[in-house]
């Protein structure tokens, strides 16, 4: 099951390394659109006699909004994969969880077999985190999909609450040497971020 999550949290890294390199290329893109007397995606290629536009670069702006095009339909894929992916580990992570819970109600030792990977310092009233139940002082076991065998920088749960806007992740926090778990669901609210 761990090298299983660890594949899917690779394919993920992968994904989302694509991702961004699209998202820049696009950027790239319409920036030579728009240098083109702002043709845009829409503008006119022709003037009123119908010929070339001699004020812009035509081949150039066919170009670049053919590429666009061909960017936004495999981003959509590459976006689509991204979110099945997501849904993979999470649910990995939360079958992981109950049954180490499960696990450990039968234990007469209360401390965890893992070490927390961060530990919370700061949570906003009214924000999700403190509507989930964070609190100041609380050791992060598990952040959905994130674990400390796969935790290897807050990248990491920055991608998870971006990926899981409006979606509850499963938190697994140690409180006074007890393990406690949570439900937070990432959403904006009238503070900075998506958690507080």
């Amino acid at each position: 099951m761990a090298s299983m999550e660890v594949s899917v949290a690779d394919d993920l890294r992968q994904l989302m390394a694509k991702k961004d390199a699209m998202e820049k290329e696009l950027k790239e893109l319409m920036t030579v659109l728009e240098s083109q007397e702002g043709v845009g995606m829409r503008g006119s290629l022709v003037d009123q006699d119908q010929f070339p536009r001699a004020d812009i670069d035509v081949y150039s702006v066919r170009h670049c909004r053919q590429r666009i095009l061909y960017i936004q339909n495999d981003l959509k894929v590459v976006m689509a994969q991204i979110e099945t992916g997501l849904h993979a580990l999470h649910s990995e992570a939360r079958t992981e969880t109950v049954h180490s819970m499960d696990t450990d109600s039968t234990s007469t030792d209360l401390r965890p077999q893992k070490l927390p990977f961060a530990k919370v310092t700061i949570v906003d009233t009214g924000s999700p985190a403190s509507n989930a139940g964070l609190q100041v002082d609380d050791e992060l076991l598990q952040f959905g999909s994130v674990t400390t065998e796969n935790f290897s920088s807050l990248q990491d749960i920055a991608a998870v609450v971006q990926h899981s806007k409006g979606t509850a992740v499963t938190l697994t926090v140690l409180r006074t040497a007890k393990m406690t778990r949570l439900s937070l669901t990432p959403k904006t609210w009238r503070g900075p971020g998506l958690l507080g």
